[in-house]
Formats: structure tokens, C-alpha cells, sequence
């Protein structure tokens, strides 16, 4: 990521939930010894600012311009750079005397204009949980990136956390002037971070002062694959037993971490980011590339143990769920799953409208000027775009989406949705 982000790339930072990216992201920001170990004696020039997308999801663009301004300030302070914040300030004291989005961002550019040309800082933005902001997003907000990036002759980067590529979750016309400085700039991060893991384990001992078997650790190990989040949270089920905590005492400790409601939360929550096309290859053994690309396969076998046995237990219906839309919640279920976050804004009107006209077939055109009915959201959705759009839409609902069974295609007409 480093390396990428010296030659002025912007970066994709790429994992499944509770794999640890926030981690990653945050040791960036906030301690100065990672900065030093990876960036050498440029390590006082890089400047990394870290924001949580999640608190800003359902936002305005006027707020995340502000949002950003604040944690850029907060960042300043952090690392006790009190000329440069107390700058910032200013432009920030400035722009909240107007509350306008256009003075908002003045007071960006002047703030990242003074931090680059002046301060000679490299600033890279952090967007962590960005999956969270995307069914809201506003195209604006790639511009306005652009704009900025711009400006300091590339003195600025930015690094996305996300649990999958930004290009399989927008349409490329939202993020268009974006594009050729993030799309292929990705970082897989390893479901299984050695280094990490004996922190959590060190960390879990001297906080509880208990040491446990170092077995129970390994089979601990083994059977989560080494995933952060399901790691952590067996071993505190281990270390909380009122039995002996050696391995060869437990009778059987796979059993013991699937009771665990918070352990078989953490697994449905891998399940559920997968589309269904993955969900079928992982649980059928077939080779996925996203899958390996994320590590929870290798050469098509699933690299946690933890989660095979529990995908045993589910029942079929789990992946061949009925597809429902809810007009009170204006939500996309499958099953008892709301798809609704899994889905782009383009991908959830197509299949609502697809499903609001089922069993009957939707000509292309007609589709096209019913669901993009605003003519600036039709600029760009062609014939070809559209089926692009339906192609990345089966894949997240199809159980095979090369044998679609739910959006049916017409050949020279159009698509009807037959679920």
C-alpha cells in the first residue's frame, strides 16, 4: 500500500468484515513507530487522515466536505502540528460563519493548498467503512476528490476501506472523473495476520491473567483461520470457560465456539457480504476469484474451518431465499436478509421496477426511461450499459448467474423478472 501510495496512487484497501483493515488504517494515523518502520525518513512528511464512513453514511455532500475539514484539523492535532491546525481553524472557523456547501469547500482547497504548497506535507485521505457511504453517495463527491487532488500537483492521495472492489459497487459513471486514479489499485489484505494475532492472544491473557495451554491457542488458530474478529472472540470464549482451559480438557471446542451467539454472529456476517453467486462457490467448493482474491479460499477450499462447519448447518433455503420488495421500507429481502446495502442505487430501482412488472417483459427503453427518469441520470445509460448494470445485478442475486433463473432475458426486447 505504501509503495503505491509513494508513486501518488490512491488505493483500495480490500477485506472481508472483521479481517482487520480498520486496524491497518488507523496504525497509519495514529502511531508514529508504523510510520517510521514503513516510510523511513519520509515518514514527518506523509500525513494521514482517518475518517469512519460509517458515521457519515446517510449525510449530505455539505456535511462530508465538512466532515472532512474537521478530521483533517483533528488529524493536525493529533500529531501536536499546532501551526498547521491552528490554520485549518481558521478556514474552518470561516466557513461555519456561512454553513454553505460552496464556502465549505473553498475552505478545503485553501486548507489542503496550504497544507501541500506551503507545509510541503504528502496527505493522504483515509475513507475507512467507505462500503457504508456508497447507497448514498453523490457523484460530486469523486469531482470534488478530483478537484482537490488536482490542484496540489497530486500531493494528496486517498485510500479506500472496503470489503470489495469500488468499481463492483457504482456504476462508473458516478465515480468517472475518479476512475483512471483508483480502479485496479488493489490491496487484498491476508484473512490470517500472524503478528496481529499474537497481540490479541498476549493482550487477552494480560488483561484476564490467565495462560492457557498454548494447544488451545493453535486449535484456536486452526479453526478460525487466523480471522481477526473470530480469533478474538474464541479465545475470550476459551478463557471465559469455568473449566480448565488446556486444549486436551475441552471436549470439543469446535462445539463450544458455534454455541456462541457472538461467534455465529461474526459468521453470518461473512456470509452476508458475499453475493450469491460467491456464497454458492464457497459452500460448493468451486474455484471464485473474489474469494481467493480475500483469502477465505485456497485453490477453491474454504480456509476457515470454522465457517465449513457452520455452512453445513444451514439450511438450503439460505441460498435459494425468495426475493421480496417491502414498499413501506422501500427494502430488497432475501429470505429474512435486507439486500437492500448490497445493491447500487441503479441496481436496487432496476430490480424494484424488474420486480414491481413481474412475469411480464420490460423492453429495454421502457426500462431505461422508468428507472432513470431524471434525463441527468440518463446521460450514459445505453443499451450496453444496461446490461452491464443487470450483469453485476445477477451476480449479487443469482444462485447462477450464467443460468439466471430470476431476471430473465428477452433476446432483442428486454428482461423480465421471474423470482
Amino acid at each position: 500500500m505504501v509503495e503505491m501510495l509513494r508513486a501518488g496512487k490512491s488505493v483500495q484497501v480490500i477485506a472481508p468484515p472483521g479481517v482487520g483493515k480498520s486496524n491497518l488504517l488507523r496504525l497509519l494515523a495514529y502511531n508514529g513507530k508504523v510510520r517510521e518502520k514503513h516510510l523511513g525518513k519520509d515518514a514527518g512528511r506523509f500525513h494521514f487522515v482517518y475518517m469512519d464512513f460509517s458515521e457519515v453514511r446517510e449525510r449530505s455532500l455539505f456535511e462530508i466536505i465538512k466532515f472532512i475539514l474537521i478530521s483533517l484539523s483533528y488529524s493536525l492535532g493529533e500529531r501536536k502540528f499546532d501551526e498547521e491546525q491552528a490554520v485549518v481553524n481558521e478556514n474552518l472557523k470561516e466557513a461555519l460563519e456561512f454553513a454553505d456547501e460552496l464556502i465549505f469547500f473553498q475552505s478545503l482547497k485553501k486548507s489542503v493548498d496550504y497544507l501541500a504548497k506551503v507545509r510541503n506535507l504528502y496527505l493522504v485521505f483515509m475513507f475507512d467503512r467507505f462500503d457504508d457511504y456508497i447507497p448514498n453517495i453523490d457523484s460530486r463527491f469523486f469531482l470534488d476528490l478530483r478537484i482537490l487532488n488536482s490542484r496540489v500537483a497530486y500531493n494528496l492521495v486517498s485510500v479506500f476501506g472496503v470489503t470489495r472492489p469500488v468499481e463492483d459497487s457504482l456504476e462508473t459513471s458516478i465515480f468517472d472523473e475518479f476512475h483512471e486514479l483508483l480502479v485496479g489499485n488493489h490491496v487484498f489484505l491476508p484473512v490470517k495476520d500472524p503478528p496481529g494475532l499474537a497481540f490479541r492472544f498476549s493482550y487477552l491473557d494480560q488483561v484476564t491473567g490467565k495462560n492457557p495451554d498454548e494447544r488451545a491457542k493453535k486449535e484456536i488458530e486452526k479453526l478460525t483461520g487466523g480471522h481477526g474478529k473470530l480469533a478474538r472472540l474464541s479465545y475470550e470464549a476459551i478463557l471465559s470457560e469455568d473449566l480448565p482451559v488446556q486444549a486436551e480438557k475441552i471436549d470439543d471446542i469446535e462445539k463450544l465456539l458455534l454455541s456462541r451467539s457472538q461467534i455465529k454472529a461474526a459468521l453470518v456476517e461473512l456470509w452476508e457480504f458475499l453475493t450469491a453467486e460467491e456464497q454458492i462457490d464457497l459452500k460448493g467448493g468451486s474455484k471464485n476469484d473474489f474469494l481467493e482474491k480475500t483469502g477465505l479460499q485456497s485453490n477453491g477450499k474454504i480456509t476457515i474451518p470454522l465457517l465449513k462447519t457452520f455452512l453445513i448447518s444451514l439450511p438450503k433455503e439460505a441460498t435459494s431465499a425468495k426475493l421480496v420488495y417491502d414498499p413501506e421500507r422501500n427494502e430488497i429481502r432475501k429470505g429474512d436478509e435486507d439486500i437492500t446495502d448490497k445493491l447500487t442505487p441503479s441496481e436496487f430501482r432496476l430490480l424494484r421496477y424488474l420486480m414491481q412488472n413481474a412475469s411480464r417483459v420490460c423492453e429495454k427503453d421502457e426500462i431505461i426511461n422508468q428507472v432513470w427518469r431524471d434525463s441527468k441520470s440518463q446521460e450514459g445509460v445505453t443499451d450496453q450499459a444496461l446490461d452491464q448494470i443487470v450483469y453485476r445485478l445477477r451476480k449479487k442475486i443469482e444462485n447462477d448467474p450464467d443460468s439466471p433463473h430470476l431476471i430473465q432475458t428477452v433476446k432483442g426486447r428486454g428482461y423480465k423478472f421471474s423470482g
